[in-house]
């Protein structure tokens, strides 16, 4: 017996044309597409070519056009300024096209890349916005992100403009950025001609005459700019995700399968209505914050919320539930890192009796693993569904989800459900064969993915074949493990690489370790992320120092700690790290990262054939004791 789950995914795999043509028939084209699947070129699959389209229109003028122009279209709700303020469709519009318009001022024509260095403001989502409006390729960097961070993805996206503001929030800290992105441009080969400046009343920023603009007295004087059409495989744009090698890869977004796929996600996977109110607790620099707080509701003719806090401490654990009750939220998306922090503050829910929660109706969770007793726990105290749904960066929506708008599965523990339409998961051995039901192996996706997903990486398709396709002939590789069960849920249980989970967070492990032995008393080191209640995981550090150092170990531990937090920012969460005498290694000299892991996370574990000297896991167990890990005995 089907359901229209079933009969959706089946049409998907069997029929992509015919499934993904129904759905761009729901978005606006200047010009229809030649070929919905474009497989001319395998690997590299394009969608909708010869098509042409705007993603701002699609965002904005269609649905005014369609008569939501008086509709609410962006909340932008700041508890740590107290500031509440919503922009219509129309307003919305206005004030894109008058910073489009900015943009085409200075000479940001198609093609031309805009980095955007901003807060959580509603600026941030014009910025996007006014960038697709002229065909220009936005790149987003998390707001606050270290300046060698921001230089690297300065040189590889090569941006005409950066748009900034002086400042971002962090609880009731104010984090200065406009010294962070002037370090970043002194320290990148590339120069930007222009920077734009938001100056926010908290923090003003000083400067550069010739360089700098202001942002509100520019727009005050802007011709507003009309939508330009580009072909649907023209990128959108570029987020740079952290790479085992530390240099990061630029995840590419086209126009045409990123319009229609997210389109598709609202009403299939949310069930959220054009009109409804959709909140993702994110942020603009990561992409769940670009695919779910700015393009998929609006695409959606949805009203998206912008939110300036954070889950605990803005004022306190009720936020949450204060924002869905003003403005009537009827889904919200976030981690699960935010449930177990107002957990912890909060663990009866006690500050739920306070709002109306009458409008809502679902929780999706992603980016990390939904453990059950946080999902039990918001279950228990919502009285809604809690989804768990699994994606990428390089995905950019959910490779796994329970549809709850086609067909609502009973949730599983542990398991994001089971493929959505347009997947094909699969789960092989290391020879790419198949492996039964039940048995783990890696998660992979059989080509060609869906529309919305990565096409390729910026100006690196051999880096693309190399990370994704070339391990597994004929799929994509998640670089995650796991399995299928007998019903066809997916579970998926641990990553692959050295690239870890933080708060929802991926950060690579490796480019921690870069960070480490660049310490003049560091001969060598290992960062690897073990389990943490709250964050998912969190990175710890290793270090074997360099004969004859006499210095204070927690010296040098503070001091790596303060290294990594100026290289790659404090959204590394990097707090932990302990002076060992050695490392275990193997015969040939790689270090046993995975047998510490499973000491430190206190999980059985065997001495590898391959370890060099087995004595050394004692030591390791003495050193995760003493920095708080009890550590697993071998078996």
């Amino acid at each position: 017996m089907t359901n229209p789950y079933d009969e959706a995914h089946a049409q998907s795999i069997n029929n992509p044309d015919e499934f993904w043509a129904a759905a761009a028939e729901d978005c606006h084209w200047y010009k229809k597409w030649d070929k919905v699947l474009d497989d001319s070129n395998k690997p590299f699959y394009r969608w909708f070519t010869g098509g042409q389209i705007n993603s701002c229109y699609n965002a904005l003028d269609f649905h005014i056009e369609n008569g939501r122009g008086d509709q609410d279209a962006l909340i932008y709700d700041s508890p740590v300024t107290d500031t509440i303020k919503k922009y219509t469709f129309s307003e919305l519009r206005d004030e894109v096209a008058k910073v489009a318009g900015v943009l085409a001022s200075q000479g940001v024509t198609k093609g031309d890349r805009v980095l955007i260095y901003m807060p959580m403001i509603a600026e941030a989502v014009m910025a996007m916005l006014a960038c697709a409006r002229i065909g220009a390729v936005h790149s987003v960097v998390f707001g606050g992100f270290a300046a060698a961070e921001l230089a690297t993805r300065i040189n590889d996206a090569k941006p005409k403009v950066i748009m900034s503001a002086s400042c971002g929030i962090e609880v009731a800290k104010v984090i200065a950025y406009k010294p962070l992105l002037d370090e970043a441009i002194n320290l990148s080969d590339h120069k930007p001609e222009k920077c734009l400046i938001f100056q926010r009343p908290m923090a003003q920023a000083s400067m550069i005459d010739g360089r700098d603009l202001d942002w509100v007295d520019e727009v005050a004087k802007a011709t507003p700019a009309d939508c330009v059409p580009v072909a649907a495989t023209d990128p959108l744009y570029i987020l740079y995700t952290s790479g085992t090698t530390g240099q990061p890869k630029g995840v590419v977004r086209d126009n045409g399968g990123h319009v229609v796929a997210l389109k598709w996600t609202m009403k299939n996977i949310y069930n959220i209505q054009a009109g409804d109110v959709y909140w993702a607790a994110s942020d603009v620099g990561w992409v769940v914050g670009h695919s779910y707080i700015v393009y998929a509701p609006l695409f959606n003719g949805s009203t998206t919320i912008v939110f300036e806090g954070k889950p605990v401490g803005t004022p306190d654990a009720g936020v949450f539930w204060r924002v869905i009750s003003d403005h009537k939220v009827k889904a919200m998306f976030t981690a699960p890192t935010a449930f177990r922090a107002i957990k912890r503050e909060d663990p009866k829910a006690e500050l739920i009796k306070q709002y109306d929660l009458s409008n809502f109706e679902a929780l999706f969770l992603a980016g990390e693993r939904t453990d059950p007793d946080t999902l039990h726990w918001a279950e228990d105290s919502l009285g809604v569904p809690v989804i768990d749904h699994w994606w990428q960066t390089e995905t950019g929506w959910a490779i796994c989800a329970n549809c709850i708008g086609i067909h609502q599965f009973e949730v599983k523990e542990g398991s994001p459900t089971k493929a959505a339409p347009g997947w094909n998961v699969q789960v092989v051995d290391a020879d790419c064969k198949q492996v039964a039901a039940g048995d783990i192996g890696a998660l992979v996706v059989k080509l060609p993915l869906p529309p919305g997903t990565l096409p390729t990486l910026w100006q690196n398709d051999k880096r693309y074949l190399e990370s994704y396709l070339d391990e597994f002939p004929g799929y994509y590789k998640t670089a995650d493990a796991g399995f299928i069960d007998d019903e066809g849920y997916v579970f998926v249980m641990s990553r692959t690489d050295d690239i870890i989970n933080v708060a929802g967070h991926r950060l690579s492990t490796g480019a921690m370790e870069e960070v480490l032995a660049d310490h003049p008393d560091v001969a060598e080191c290992a960062v690897l992320g073990v389990d943490d209640k709250l964050k998912g995981q969190i990175p710890v550090g290793f270090m074997v120092l360099n004969a004859g150092v006499e210095r204070n170990n927690d010296d040098i531990i503070k001091e790596v700690i303060q290294m990594v937090r100026e290289r790659i920012g404090p959204v590394a969460a990097f707090k932990t790290a302990t002076v060992v005498k050695r490392l275990p290694k193997t015969r040939s000299g790689k270090i046993l990262r995975g047998t510490i892991q499973k000491i430190a996370d206190n999980k059985e574990y065997k001495v590898p054939a391959t370890i060099d000297d087995p004595t050394i896991l004692g030591e390791m167990e003495e050193a995760l004791e003493g920095i708080g890990y009890a550590g697993a005995r071998k078996d």
